[in-house]
Parts: C-alpha cells; structure tokens; sequence
C-alpha cells in the first residue's frame, strides 16, 4: 500500500473524525462522531496537539496519530505524549501504524522533543509488538496512576 502522511488541517477533519471515533469505540466508547469531530477541531484550533493522518492512494483516510506536547521535569526537556494511534481496521497488516510511528519520531526529532510516550492497553498486544519492534521499550522504573476529580 502507497502512504501519503500529512500534518492534518481542518481541511481533514471529516476523515479524521471517521477514524477517531472508531479508535474511541475501540476503547469501549460509544460512538459518536460529532463529538470526535469536535474535539479535534477544537485540539487543532488551539494548536494544542499535532495531527498526523495517513491516507492511501486513493485518498482514503486509513490512519491517525495524535501527539500532545508536554514536558519531562526529571529530564527538563519537551517531550510528545502519543495517544491516539489508530488504523482503519479494513487497512490493517499493511504497515500504515509502522510509518505513523516513524512520522511521530520524525517529528519529534524535528520539533525538539526529548521523547515520545505513548500507553495502550494490556491487553493490545499486538501494538505491543509493533512498538518493540520499533525500539519501544516498557517502562519498568514507572507506574501509571489514574485519578478522576471529583470522584470517590
């Protein structure tokens, strides 16, 4: 499959919300593409995260990859959170996450960021796998904690 990978604009924002509400179902959300569609409008309106989308060669939007700025106080540098990683199921096992995970990198290295993050859930292994492969390596020093304000 031939990949053109772009920075997406608001020009993009109807592929892009296609494939944000899928990756947000993926995650055991309900389906709702007018809030996917809101939500990276707004995170693109504010500058507030970089939006990469991959689209083949018919133009069709089959892959996305959110990075959020963010800092590393220890290491005292920028970093990117990666946190939305997303193909198109019918484009999967076609290498489209592989090469959104180098643009990230690409970009990363462009933008002066010290690292990339990036959490998945336990159970995704085969994104595991993917992110091995590609020198990823699982934080054993950290722990993640989680809590929702507000809430007991």
């Amino acid at each position: 499959m031939t990949l053109h990978l772009h920075t997406a604009t608001a020009a993009d924002l109807d592929d892009a919300a296609r494939l944000f509400d899928l990756y947000r179902q993926f995650y055991e959300q309900p389906a709702d593409r007018a809030l996917a569609r809101g939500f990276l409008a707004e995170r693109l309106a504010r500058a507030e995260s970089v939006l990469l989308l991959a689209r083949d060669e018919q133009g069709q939007a089959v892959g996305l990859c959110q990075l959020y700025p963010s800092f590393c106080s220890v290491e005292a540098r920028p970093i990117y959170v990666l946190y939305d990683l997303f193909v198109d199921p019918a484009a999967r096992r076609a290498g489209v996450a592989r090469a959104l995970l180098q643009a990230a990198e690409d970009r990363a290295v462009a933008d002066g960021k010290g690292r990339l993050d990036l959490t998945t859930a336990h159970t995704n292994t085969a994104a595991q796998a993917l992110y091995r492969s590609m020198g990823w390596r699982r934080d054993e020093v950290y722990q993640t904690f989680n809590r929702w304000p507000g809430q007991a």
